[in-house]
């Protein structure tokens, strides 16, 4: 059970009382210590003496506003966030909050799954600063997975019980979440790890190839067969196999697979006689094998073999704040590969990070904080420096109901956002001139006064 002290705390400020109680109750359902402030000026009172990890404020209040709690906060408190909520958005005002600190900008009425989501997403932020500022606070790590989200908890302790049994294991997911790695930690996890791992990718060997990649062939089996060879599963006796994307080969190499798992034999391309293997196979999908065996193109007794212990490996999207914990993982990586300091990430690239959809998994974000290290001079990664598709992905549903003019609107907040309110930038990352810009800013907000 977390106690009271291990709890994030956030300062709600609001003249509304419903809205308070709101705010205060579903912030409390979800596990924080939540404190309240009908104003500004109560609200400073209270953070000049307690320790605020976020606050959450309305926008327009009596005497002192929104805006000046924010800026209050960001010249007192270097370790509080601020997001910030409003019934009455505009354009100029979202792009002010932004250059005060403001973390995200919220616009009532918003749903719950809307409010805790960015809740989510800044203290993440938060304690991924925190602990790269101490170094006092280690992700759990596995055989080269990094990670502390419930999602990967699961899959370590999934990963253990695995090695420690000799049984067959499918690892299903997306591409890019480390279904190989998995493989890899659970063989050398296992009583065979001095043995040979060997990873195959059946979709990139061509079908007429397969065979004899995997089961070898003897001398005069087929033109070009000079002399006898290995195969994989002879390379792997005594250790572990790897297919991956094994839902990519034909009903006729699966029936051949399907013998391997049932007696360990295998029959090496051109000979009549069985040979014997001692090896385990892991295998990988990116495709629901069910459904492939539904449609007849996946045969369900090699499944129900396969299918002996499975592991799926969670896309990013659903890995919590593990998202902040690679990055500052491979940004070191790449920083000591090239000679460089490591580098600092600023609270905006780190949010914009983090929201991000991710579909290509780890692999993506890889490649993407690789592509970033190598390509920005200073030591400090902005929002400009991430990838175009990052800068302006929205990173969370923004519901349905809405009209295409408010779609419109936020979007236009968000790119003016993202260059610090200049229009120049703004209408050419937009795709439209100054004069457009301009007009479309006074239409919405008209729209908003």
């Amino acid at each position: 059970m977390v106690s009271a002290a291990d709890k994030e705390r956030i300062l709600v400020v609001d003249d509304a009382p419903d809205t308070l109680e709101l705010l205060r109750r579903n912030l409390l359902d979800a596990g924080y210590q939540v404190f309240t402030a009908p104003g500004a000026e109560e609200a400073i009172r209270l953070l000049s003496d307690t320790q605020i990890d976020l606050v959450i404020t309305d926008l327009k209040m009596p005497h002192v506003s929104g805006l000046e709690l924010t800026r209050h906060v960001r010249e007192n408190l270097k370790d509080t966030e601020v997001m910030m909520i409003t019934g009455y958005p505009t354009i100029q005002g979202a792009v002010t909050a932004v250059k005060l600190g403001v973390q995200d900008y919220i616009t009532k009425p918003f749903t719950d799954e809307e409010l805790l989501g960015a809740v989510q997403r800044i203290l993440h932020v938060l304690r991924a600063r925190r602990n790269a500022q101490n170094g006092s606070e280690q992700p759990l790590t596995l055989a080269g997975f990094i990670g502390e989200s419930k999602a990967m908890r699961g899959v370590f302790q999934a990963i253990r019980k695995a090695a420690a049994v000799p049984a067959t294991v499918l690892i299903a997911g997306e591409s890019g979440t480390g279904k190989e790695l998995a493989a890899r930690a659970i063989h050398y996890g296992s009583p065979r790890a001095a043995a040979p791992f060997v990873p195959i990718n059946c979709g990139s060997i061509p079908e007429n190839l397969l065979e004899s990649e995997l089961f070898g062939h003897v001398k005069g089996a087929f033109t070009g067969a000079t002399e006898s060879r290995a195969g994989f599963f002879q390379t792997a006796d005594g250790g572990t196999i790897f297919l991956d994307e094994i839902s990519d080969t034909s009903l006729a190499m699966q029936a051949k697979l399907l013998r391997v798992l049932e007696n360990g034999e295998i029959y090496m391309v051109g000979s009549a006689r069985p040979r014997t293997v001692d090896v385990r196979v892991v295998a990988a999908t990116n495709k629901d094998l069910r459904v492939l065996v539904k449609n007849g193109v996946f045969r369900d007794d090699l499944f129900f073999r396969l299918n002996v212990l499975t592991i799926t490996m969670p896309p990013l999207r659903e890995r919590e704040n593990d998202v902040l914990l690679l990055v500052a993982h491979f940004g070191k990586k790449f920083a000591e590969e090239l000679g460089r300091p490591v580098p600092q990430f600023t609270d905006d690239a780190l949010r914009v990070l983090a929201s991000y959809h991710w579909p290509g998994n780890v692999r993506e974000l890889e490649n993407a904080v690789q592509r970033v290290v190598v390509m920005t001079e200073t030591n400090v990664i902005d929002v400009r420096d991430l990838p175009p598709p990052m800068r302006f992905s929205v990173g969370r549903d923004a519901g349905l109901h809405r009209t295409l003019a408010e779609v419109e609107a936020e979007h236009i907040r968000n790119v003016l956002a993202s260059v610090s309110g200049n229009k120049t930038q703004a209408a050419e990352l937009l795709g439209i001139d100054r004069k457009t810009l301009r007009e479309k800013l006074k239409q919405y907000e008209g729209e908003a006064s």
